[in-house]
């Protein structure tokens, strides 16, 4: 595989598991739920998919050769821009108005 579609491949799985918790009601997009989700049931799905993806990164790290080590700066980053991409879905989940 490609080094540079590993990137691009772990961003859109960054990207689309950053949104899933708050455009759907289901448990990890699979596990039908009677009541909507909470923020804090969004927020603790959003950061196991965080870590979801980071292993998914770690695969292909690892399939392409040494892993590099990697300290707390790395893992601030990587919260941060998992949170950025998690704006789409929560704007439009809490501040998009929906008409019905």
């Amino acid at each position: 595989m490609n080094h540079s579609f590993s990137v691009w491949l772990v961003l859109i799985a960054a990207l689309v598991a950053a949104n899933l918790p708050f455009i759907n009601d289901r448990w990890l997009a699979l596990i039908p739920r009677s009541q909507p989700k909470t923020l804090w049931i969004r927020l603790v799905e959003m950061v196991l998919l965080y870590f979801i993806v980071g292993a998914l990164g770690l695969a292909l790290e690892n399939s392409a050769g040494q892993i590099a080590p990697q300290g707390w700066e790395f893992y601030a980053t990587t919260g941060a821009l998992f949170i950025t991409l998690a704006f789409p879905g929560f704007v439009y989940r809490y501040l998009y108005r929906h008409r019905g």
